[in-house]
């Protein structure tokens, strides 16, 4: 498979996911109110690892969720996975999507052939129309 039709491909899962999520209503906070999640953030003690991981089967979608629920960003590589099947690529791309919606985290495509996934407490920042955005409803 070409680097730019898995590319497509994961891009077009992300953005069905995105798109879904942004048609649900969300509540706003009103101005003037600070939440916690809007406040300066805290130092832990709890460090935290960028690791990178090459999906080699549907198997290794649990543990990059268990990786992510640790705290971690993983940057995983899919071209390994759609070298054996690309319906394996979807549904593991669709899965963990899913995974970091239901944890408050973050889920993006870097280049072609990787995804990157955050846990709650950080946020991909993106880039739109020449402006910077950390909104993650943002393809």
């Amino acid at each position: 498979m070409q680097n730019t039709n898995l590319g497509r491909t994961v891009e077009k899962i992300l953005g069905k996911i995105k798109k879904e999520k942004r048609e649900m209503v969300s509540e706003e906070v009103p101005s003037g109110m600070i939440t916690p999640s809007s406040s300066t953030p805290s130092i832990t003690s709890q460090k935290v690892y960028l690791k990178a991981f090459p999906l080699k089967s549907i198997q290794d979608v649990e543990l990059i969720k268990k990786e992510v629920n640790s705290g971690n960003i993983i940057i995983a590589r899919v071209s390994p996975l759609a070298k054996k099947s690309v319906d394996d690529v979807k549904l593991a791309v669709s899965e963990l999507c899913e995974f970091a919606e239901s944890i408050g985290g973050d889920i993006a495509r870097l280049g072609e052939e990787r995804i990157v996934i955050t846990p709650s407490s950080i946020k991909i920042w993106r880039e739109k129309a020449g402006t910077f955005e950390t909104d993650s409803t943002v393809a």
